[in-house]
């Protein structure tokens, strides 16, 4: 039954996009439906809007359908097997099939030509509006960080139960094992963000993997930079994305000069050999200074400014998450997790999912007649409890205007609060939940 509802809104989905002929590429976020069109102009927005189970639309460098977590999961592989349902139905250009009927073609209200130019102008007004060089920066970090997101929940949840177990106090035989399941992944994290970076900037993604597992690899503590000894991962993900992308340089420029003859063994010893080195002697000191320096900047930030900051975080946020760019905090908060073993940001930027939360419960309240907004309202409250704020955002408060105002005006209080007394707080272990890593409190013996 779950499945044909999944099915029934991919089918709406489709026409409405285009068709299978105008989409060009199918992927999904832990939110949105994520497609490349041929011709954006095809494009029935409104009509989409419209669509029961759609929370909204957002236009970037891909055109984007918010479902919410979970069902754009289940949502994708059925549009994407509609997408290939449709394709080998249709007959081949100049078939037997294609030219069987005899009826006249129905009219239609411009020429391709002008389609085209229509569908041209569109996509240079897009480019002309996204393409700005910090975005195009934030959107590549994005892509780099994102697909770790839910190793990054998966992980953190078993890090909060392991936590929550030992203060307890129960099972001590089951804790060690819990703490090594949450403890790997962040071990290792340096090598997929080499991994995502490599492939993100065009080069082979197992070459910026391997040059970013050296940060993480035991045997660099051996090795001395100006007088002292490098640490295992020494510079964490600063150092892997630095590293990756030397890799991925460094490779292009082989692949232009080494013979083709050669070039399967050649190309990737040169690359493992030139960024590694880089990496141990330079890239590593370098990039543990920068997250040394994030963490004093950080704690500076909160002790001296903290009712401030806190304003300025928690109100900005949801624009942040409404423009799809909040995974550029990611980087930071890995940072902070790795060089202080938590991220003193998150629970600040955390108050403006608060004020959506409340906004929407507002708004529930107030418009007791609206079934329908209530409806949206009742399924999309659980994801945005958990952090998830895109559903709220699109189906309920951005639509609305004022409420997305409030939203914002309420995340701005709630993180002048949290950011005014950050000392106050307990003791905390990492923690991670769907909008990125937490704190849970862990209180002493």
């Amino acid at each position: 039954m779950a499945e044909n509802k999944n099915r029934a809104l991919a089918a709406a989905i489709l026409p409405l996009v285009g068709g299978a002929a105008n989409v060009t590429t199918v992927v999904h976020c832990m939110t949105r439906l994520r497609l490349g069109l041929a011709d954006r102009s095809l494009v029935q927005d409104e009509a989409l809007k419209a669509v029961p189970g759609v929370m909204g639309v957002v236009e970037d460098d891909t055109y984007q359908v918010v479902l919410g977590p979970g069902t754009v999961a289940r949502v994708t592989p059925e549009f994407e097997a509609l997408v290939e349902e449709e394709r080998a139905a249709a007959p081949a250009p100049g078939s037997a099939a294609g030219a069987a009927p005899a009826a006249a073609p129905e009219p239609h209200p411009v020429t391709a030509e002008e389609l085209a130019a229509r569908g041209a102008e569109l996509k240079a007004a897009r480019k002309a509006r996204n393409a700005t060089p910090l975005k195009l920066f934030l959107r590549r970090i994005a892509n780099i960080f994102v697909p770790l997101i839910p190793a990054l929940i998966g992980c953190g949840i078993v890090a909060g139960v392991n936590g929550l177990l030992t203060n307890l106090g129960w099972a001590p035989g089951v804790t060690p094992a819990l703490g090594a399941l949450a403890s790997g992944f962040m071990a290792l994290i340096a090598v997929f963000v080499g991994y995502n970076t490599a492939k993100e900037f065009g080069g082979t993604p197992i070459l910026g993997g391997a040059v970013a597992s050296i940060i993480v690899f035991p045997g660099v503590g051996d090795v001395e930079v100006l007088g002292s000894r490098l640490s295992p991962g020494q510079g964490g993900v600063l150092g892997a994305l630095g590293a990756a992308v030397l890799a991925v340089y460094v490779e292009r420029w082989c692949r232009r000069r080494v013979p083709e003859a050669v070039d399967v063994l050649v190309t990737p010893t040169v690359t493992v050999l030139v960024a590694g080195l880089v990496t141990v002697f330079g890239l590593m000191f370098v990039a543990g200074q920068i997250a040394s320096g994030i963490g004093t900047g950080a704690d500076w930030l909160l002790e001296n400014t903290g009712a401030f900051a806190g304003l300025v975080l928690g109100g900005l946020f949801l624009p942040l998450v409404m423009l799809g760019l909040h995974q550029a905090l990611i980087p930071i908060h890995t940072t902070l997790i790795e060089s202080q073993g938590y991220t003193a940001l998150l629970p600040i930027l955390a108050m403006a999912g608060a004020g959506q939360v409340g906004c929407a419960v507002a708004v529930y309240l107030r418009l007791r007649r609206n079934a329908s907004l209530r409806r949206t309202i009742r399924s999309a409250m659980p994801a945005g409890i958990l952090g998830v704020g895109e559903p709220l955002i699109y189906g309920v408060s951005l639509p609305l205007g004022r409420p997305f105002i409030t939203a914002c005006v309420g995340g701005a209080a709630g993180g002048a609060g949290a950011g005014s007394g950050p000392k106050s707080l307990p003791l905390v272990k990492t923690v991670v939940v769907p909008s990125g890593p937490w704190h849970a409190p862990t209180y002493a013996p």
